[in-house]
């Protein structure tokens, strides 16, 4: 079994492959202040839940955006399955040709995606990653990573708007019937719904005009699912995208 980490900046997400098959995925909440040795307990803890026998991983590799975590997490896998712990990052080969201007600030998570994607679906394609960024990632027909856009996550915007604006109200997470709303929860959930699912429509018209040519459209994070039922694009919704692209890449690197 070979174990992909995937450290953002709200959740941990791990994944467990047998081959190209996922086993198991589960999450944690990040978090700066937990010690390696508390890691250690929730990480074995996943382990029993899964019913995962740690003899049988044969290695592990992680993704991060996290930097002070990176190396507490790598610790506490190389304690755990008595293996190196590969790290996405300088020196690790990807065979994704990037272009932007320093290719150092392209985040980890994003490289990983695109690595899947670029193995999962024609190019051109533009990788949406709704986290606590919204992300949009761009692939061209050549495989080369082009750049992204990066715009605040939908609850990002929704927490910076319910902190400003005292009179309105904490709402939940779902489409109101219409998008005029008639109160003020079935307003603020059309604007957190349909004014993202309208945002990413737009976004990518206006990427596909800049290649000239249309991309398949792929879609990845908590959120997605909930707002791209509202795009007038249509997505395919891939959760483990990450998890796919860091099993890809220790693959490559893991001789």
């Amino acid at each position: 079994m070979i174990l992909a980490v995937d450290i953002g900046n709200t959740n941990i997400v791990f994944g467990g492959f047998d081959g190209t098959e996922i086993c198991f995925s589960s999450r944690i909440s990040t978090n700066l202040e937990r010690t390696e040795s508390e890691y250690i307990v929730l990480i074995r803890s996943i382990f029993e839940v899964h019913d995962i026998d740690r003899s049988e991983i044969e290695g592990a590799i992680i993704s991060s955006v996290v930097p002070p975590l990176t190396n507490v997490l790598k610790n506490v896998l190389d304690r755990l399955t008595g293996k190196r712990t590969l790290v996405v990052g300088p020196g690790l080969k990807t065979g994704l040709n990037i272009v932007i201007d320093d290719p150092s600030e392209l985040g980890s998570d994003l490289a990983v995606e695109c690595v899947a994607a670029i193995a999962k679906y024609p190019k051109p394609i533009i990788v949406l990653d709704m986290g606590t960024a919204t992300k949009f990632s761009v692939v061209d027909s050549r495989g080369d990573m082009r750049g992204v856009v990066i715009y605040p996550g939908v609850m990002v915007s929704f927490d910076a708007l319910a902190s400003r604006a005292a009179q309105l109200p904490r709402i939940s997470f779902e489409a109101p019937k219409h998008v005029i709303g008639t109160n003020s929860i079935m307003s603020m959930q059309s604007g957190l719904i349909y004014g993202n699912a309208g945002m990413v429509d737009g976004i990518i018209d206006r990427i596909e005009e800049e290649l000239g040519e249309k991309a398949s459209l792929v879609a990845t994070g908590g959120l997605c699912e909930t707002i791209i039922k509202y795009c007038s694009h249509k997505m395919s919704f891939d959760p483990t995208l990450v998890l796919d692209g860091l099993r890809i890449l220790y693959e490559k690197n893991a001789k």
